[in-house]
């Protein structure tokens, strides 16, 4: 029976977020960096999805004076297309509106066409391209708004 939680990332899950960044990206973050992102950066909010003690997906964000900035999000390859995308970033988004920022931003790839159509139902609009923006193939990026408050 599946026992699904919302939680903040602690250290002893960057084992199985790492997993899951190599499972997910073609230039997955180190596992040193989520270290750093949790101990040393003040701007940084990391949350896991769990199905009982398995991460299946995660979420984090930077706050900036008034807006949050989306930095990643994963779901592992087997648990996609089962709406877990969904509740991290409708979480994310609960969490930056309790923290009372006024938006929420993040980019995504032009060519990711299902987190597009996740995030505009969610409330995001595009609103530019950073061109180049992905360093593995030089892909576009779709820069994506949601105002909060």
């Amino acid at each position: 029976m599946s026992n699904i939680a919302f939680r903040k990332m602690r250290i002893s899950d960057i084992d199985m977020v790492y997993q899951l960044e190599v499972e997910s990206f073609s230039v997955p973050w180190g596992a040193e960096t989520f270290v750093r992102e949790l101990t040393e950066n003040k701007l940084a909010h990391y949350y896991v999805l769990l199905d009982n003690d398995e991460v299946i997906g995660y979420g984090g964000m930077w706050f900036i004076v008034d807006e949050a900035h989306i930095t990643n999000i994963a779901v592992r390859k087997k648990r996609r297309g089962y709406g877990y995308g969904k509740k991290i970033t409708s979480s994310l988004i609960d969490v930056a509106k309790e923290s009372n920022m006024f938006r929420i931003t993040l980019e995504v790839r032009e060519s990711n066409s299902i987190a597009i159509g996740l995030y505009e139902k969610l409330g995001f609009i595009s609103v530019g391209i950073r061109p180049n923006y992905y360093q593995d193939n030089k892909e576009n990026a779709v820069i994506m708004w949601k105002e909060l408050l």
